[in-house]
């Protein structure tokens, strides 16, 4: 990461990259237990600039509720998917490889066939994708069509009849989507037992990208892939090459000698495994498994998933846990170094990320607790460089959604909806000094207060360009206070301080801003976000267990004056 992209240690200054050592400031007399932060940010020139786009949205596919999305008509789900624009809107999850498309009004009663209830989980008719290109278009999002990939020949190949059927009738109907193939192909096995591995998943998008071109509509549309999961050893071999072979020559069956003694090695072997005949061709390095090698050229951006913890066992301290939140920082490196190293400069996605697994748990995936790694999610992709985040979901998927079932806003839709308003696209450096008390022997200092720096939105008329806006997360149980320093010094701030609202505390589905509750005020409007001014030069206090942001106005900040 560059340096000072953001303050991601209590109280540490990262001078250098990778560098976290505190401070080395004395105490003076008089401050004994107060934490004073200087904060300054880099306003010539932005360290990263990332899509308009950046915070996007997911739908599952078991949102079908009956067959149909007739639902998604509904006016406050409009008009909450528009206060999240613009964005992508991804429609892909677990049930992408299980459904077909049919172009038929009512696929259960035509031509015999399968009884409702096959059709009404496998198939995905030509009025429901009318009605989610509705919706998505109506909600200023754009589009993105995830296709089943797990339609396949007899020699494993891709059976692309029924997308071609699929890309016809949107072509018809001049939809503008973008377009996927299949869903975490890296768990196929597990799901069907049958396994497609990175190369022949290449040439199957290879084919997509051939089919498009042959329809006149989508011959310039945007495909993006191969959305594998979270990039552990078989994940990461899916993409650039299994590394079993590295296995066999530790055992003298592949390494690179001559044919003769390659065989004669096999033949002597007390084991008797003959790799020649029992393993797969894709553990040789002729026919590795290699994702970016056959089609890292054809698609738009490399995409991959990432779920923090297990649903199931999850509690809300673990939303307090900074090793848990830097577990990010891991997954991207490995990510990023796969693709710079066959396709330097392909933009990189997160697509398909939440805070659990397994749909999430009801009164903490769900809460405001889980805000503060939705928060830092999206600080720590903005500075390292990741053009966009897909959250999964936007709707009714588990307990990790932004809405749900009744169509009421969740804390973490609240805290995207400011961070839309408020934050654009150009990622700022900041320098941070600090004085801390010193810390007990033995005892390492965890990142617990972490800021981020952006230019302020283009789309915000409420700033002028040239402002800028901190969001910070505070995971400390002490308020911290934060003097603006440098460019930023004696300057108008406006607070936009999120908290829990009721008893519920952490576990609360409700939040409030600047003390005042955040609610629809109808089905068509959204709330005011009112901020809180602060007089030029003040002290910014940052509660304990806290998100917040802070715009400082009329920097008139270089990097931010243009778009």
């Amino acid at each position: 990461m560059a340096p000072g992209l953001a303050l991601m240690a209590a109280f540490s200054l990262p001078s250098q990259a990778g560098d976290r050592r505190a401070l080395p400031v004395e105490k003076p007399s008089g401050v004994k237990g107060r934490t004073l932060i200087l904060l300054d940010v880099n306003t010539k020139s932005p360290v990263r600039i990332i899509s308009e786009n950046f915070l996007s949205l997911q739908l599952d596919p078991s949102i079908i509720h009956d067959g149909w999305l007739d639902f998604l008509s509904s006016r406050r789900l409009v008009t909450l998917a528009r206060g999240l624009a613009p964005a992508f809107l991804r429609f892909a999850g677990k049930r992408t490889d299980f459904l077909q498309f049919h172009n038929v009004k009512n696929p259960a009663k035509s031509r015999g066939g399968p009884g409702p209830d096959y059709y009404l989980k496998n198939y995905e008719d030509a009025r429901s994708l009318d009605k989610l290109y509705n919706f998505a278009d109506c909600s200023g999002l754009h589009l993105i069509f995830a296709l089943n990939a797990l339609r396949r020949n007899p020699n494993n190949s891709w059976n692309s009849s029924n997308a071609l059927s699929l890309l016809k009738y949107s072509a018809s109907k001049k939809y503008n989507i973008s377009w996927e193939l299949g869903n975490e192909p890296n768990n196929y096995r597990t799901l069907i037992g049958r396994s497609v591995n990175g190369s022949q998943l290449g040439k199957d998008y290879t084919q997509l990208r051939s089919l498009m071109q042959l329809i006149r509509t989508y011959s310039r549309a945007h495909l993006y892939g191969p959305n594998i999961g979270r990039p552990r050893k078989n994940v990461i071999a899916f993409l650039e090459g299994s590394q079993s072979h590295q296995i066999w020559c530790l055992l003298g069956y592949l390494c690179p000698l001559s044919n003769l003694l390659a065989v004669f090695l096999i033949l002597l072997s007390p084991l008797r495994i003959h790799p020649l005949v029992t393993e797969p061709q894709h553990l040789w390095p002729g026919g590795r498994s290699r994702f970016m090698k056959v089609a890292g050229g054809t698609v738009d951006a490399v995409t991959w998933q990432h779920y923090y913890i297990d649903g199931r066992v999850a509690k809300v301290t673990d939303f307090l846990k900074t090793r848990l939140l830097d577990t990010l920082s891991d997954q991207i490196r490995k990510v990023q170094k796969v693709v710079n190293t066959y396709t330097p400069g392909k933009k990189i996605w997160l697509e398909g990320v939440g805070t659990t697994s397994s749909g999430g748990m009801n009164n903490l995936s769900d809460s405001y607790a889980a805000g503060f790694l939705w928060l830092n999610t999206l600080g720590l992709l903005a500075s390292q460089g990741i053009d966009v985040v897909v959250r999964h979901s936007f709707l009714d998927h588990g307990h990790n959604h932004l809405v749900d079932q009744n169509f009421n806003p969740l804390p973490d839709y609240w805290l995207s909806l400011l961070y839309k308003r408020l934050i654009g696209p150009k990622v700022l450096a900041i320098h941070v000094a600090g004085l801390q008390r010193k810390p007990r022997p033995g005892r390492v200092i965890r990142d617990k207060l972490r800021i981020y720096a952006h230019c302020t939105s283009y789309h915000n008329h409420n700033y002028v360009r040239g402002s800028i806006t901190l969001y910070i997360i505070n995971l400390h149980r002490s308020r911290k206070k934060i003097k603006l320093a440098g460019t930023l010094r004696d300057k108008i701030v406006h607070q936009y301080l999120l908290q829990p609202y009721g008893k519920d505390g952490l576990h609360s589905k409700l939040v409030q801003l600047n003390g005042q509750p955040l609610a629809m005020v109808d089905d068509g409007t959204l709330p005011e976000l009112k901020p809180r001014p602060l007089r030029a030069g003040r002290t910014l206090v940052i509660p304990p267990l806290t998100m917040s942001f802070y715009v400082v106005k009329n920097v008139n900040a270089l990097a931010c004056r243009y778009r």
